[in-house]
Formats: structure tokens, C-alpha cells, sequence
């Protein structure tokens, strides 16, 4: 289901709960709204569609991966950049590393462990941000 757009900054900055079994239909949900903004959007967190839950659906290309409970380990190779989100107004300056290694469950919450780089890393660092309760 497509669902709107959180845009209450009390909200985005609370820290999100951990996904628990009963919570995969959120993954649905932003999986749908992700696609629903496709031309202005690359990933998404649960808080973004009104869920205070650790969730994150990022979109590579034709492929949607879904991450329950993602945490970063490991960051290197730092740069600065600035990125746009659905949930706020305008572009704002941050600080993203090019390569990281994240701790995730998947839908049948089997942990991983996956190193990504480039635009994709960045992608995933912003939506752990969200999870995180940071506004940039």
C-alpha cells in the first residue's frame, strides 16, 4: 500500500524500535511508496511513511533490497556531499563514507553481514540515519 509522506520533525527524529516478524508488511508498504516516488526517491525508511520501526527499503537499479533492524559496523574512505530527502525540504550538507560493512536482518530475519560502496553505500547510510532519529 502506498502511504504518505511523514513530514513532522518530532517525529523523523525519534530513534526507531527494533522490526520484529509481525512488522514485514512494512517492508511492503515502503517498498510500494519507494516505488509510487521512483523519479525523486532511491530508498526508504519506516519512519517516513509514519512507522517508528527499523526498517529500510533502498532501490539498485531494478532490485529492492530490504534490510530489518540494519546497523553499520564498519565506514571508510569519508567525503562530504549533500542530499535531498522526501521527508524535508531542500538539499543539506553531510558526511557519507564510500565504503561500509552493515549488520541486517532480511524478511525471514536471517542476519547478513554485507560490505557496499559508492551511491549505494551513501543510499543506506542516509535511510540508517532516519532509523537513527538523525535529520540532516
Amino acid at each position: 500500500m502506498i502511504r504518505p509522506i511523514m513530514k513532522d520533525v518530532m517525529f523523523l527524529s525519534r530513534k526507531s524500535e527494533n522490526a520484529v516478524p509481525a512488522d514485514i508488511h512494512i517492508a511492503d508498504d515502503l517498498r510500494d511508496t519507494l516505488k509510487a516516488h521512483s523519479e525523486s526517491c532511491v530508498g526508504m525508511a519506516a519512519n517516513m511513511i509514519g512507522v517508528n520501526k527499523r526498517i529500510i527499503v533502498i532501490n539498485v537499479g531494478i532490485l529492492f533490497i530490504e534490510m530489518f533492524n540494519p546497523v553499520i559496523l564498519k565506514q571508510s574512505m569519508p567525503y562530504e556531499t549533500e542530499e535531498g530527502c522526501l521527508s524535508l525540504v531542500g538539499k543539506r550538507k553531510t558526511k557519507r563514507f564510500n565504503h561500509i560493512e552493515v549488520k541486517y536482518q532480511d524478511r525471514n530475519f536471517k542476519t547478513h553481514t554485507q560490505e557496499f560502496s559508492g551511491w549505494t553505500a551513501q543510499i543506506i547510510q542516509h535511510e540508517i540515519d532516519h532509523c537513527d532519529g538523525i535529520i540532516i
